[in-house]
């Protein structure tokens, strides 16, 4: 690990049943990996484009970086809790063969808590053991991560498909990917520069014009691509028009309003009043069809998303 990293740091994220791997990067179980096991309830990219809840890594290769601090993220910043380190540098470079090849390993070892438990579906667990997807999403901004590539191509080398998250700080990185994920998602949270900066909290400069560039590269990507817009109540529940605005110069596959929980480290920062209801994303999502020509397609209530596309149905990527 960086010896510049806080011990604590590492501590508490492994308190908190983070696995880590190598210098960077991390592992963790997904709550709706135990729902599927244990209640048959899967989240809602299962119901969406057909990913097996129960077989996605959940991981990062940047487990402590990020060019932003946005309020509503639930990973430790800098600065929570008296530990203080520097965000926006990944100071090594694991090998992606060695990461992917970790989180494997990783992922097999916080299974094994599950083998002995009666209420487990056995054969969902026995297909958990043979993971078919990674969420390249815990933690962290991935674009930080110089072999992100190399990482995608080696999960695709063992017939895996990939959901890579990124707040698109770093265009210059995605516009020459050796290999594009299954799936490209872009965190797009704030409908104009001022909400962006007090939502989002960008550590580096020209975050917010780095952002429409990269939405602007979208319309370049084979693979389908997703604007997703986690809407916090009292921050940038609003001004649907803007949002549409940004829509339209990335046009997007897929669209994605999603309400902030109130979970993790974004506790220290948001209050249970900033989660949205369902509802209210409905409302969101309604507007933002009638002024895009997107249609509404699906939703989850559970997860409080819904999901907008041109397209008649999603795309089922199994």
């Amino acid at each position: 690990m960086d010896p510049s990293l806080p011990e604590e740091l590492l501590r508490l994220l492994r308190r908190q049943k983070y696995h880590m791997v190598g210098r960077h990067s991390a592992v963790k179980r997904c709550r709706w990996l135990y729902n599927t096991l244990i209640h048959n309830r899967p989240c809602y990219k299962q119901k969406f484009y057909g990913i097996n809840t129960h077989q996605c890594i959940q991981m990062t290769p940047t487990a402590f970086s990020c060019t932003m601090r946005c309020l509503f993220c639930w990973r430790v910043q800098s600065g929570d809790g008296n530990l203080t380190w520097d965000e926006t540098t990944l100071p090594f470079c694991d090998d992606a063969e060695d990461i992917v090849e970790g989180c494997l390993e990783e992922q097999k070892k916080l299974l094994s808590g599950y083998k002995p438990n009666p209420k487990v579906n056995r054969e969902k667990y026995w297909e958990a053991n043979h993971p078919k997807h990674a969420a390249i999403s815990l933690t962290g901004e991935p674009t930080l991560y110089p072999q992100l590539g190399e990482l995608i191509k080696s999960f695709h080398r063992r017939s895996f498909t990939t959901f890579l998250v990124t707040n698109g700080t770093k265009p210059e990185v995605l516009s020459v990917l050796e290999q594009e994920p299954s799936q490209l998602y872009v965190s797009t949270c704030a409908p104009d520069k001022r909400t962006f900066n007090k939502v989002c909290r960008p550590q580096i400069s020209n975050a917010w014009e780095r952002l429409n560039e990269t939405l602007a590269l979208l319309p370049s990507f084979r693979c389908p691509t997703v604007m997703r817009i986690t809407l916090t109540r009292h921050l940038n529940l609003k001004h649907p028009e803007l949002y549409a605005r940004l829509i339209e110069r990335a046009q997007p596959t897929y669209i994605e309003p999603k309400a902030y929980m109130h979970v993790g480290f974004s506790r220290l920062r948001l209050t249970y009043k900033n989660t949205p209801h369902h509802k209210e994303i409905k409302e969101f999502a309604a507007s933002l069809a009638e002024k895009t020509g997107y249609k509404i397609l699906d939703e989850s209530k559970e997860s409080r998303v819904v999901l907008l596309s041109k397209l008649e149905k999603p795309i089922k990527l199994r």
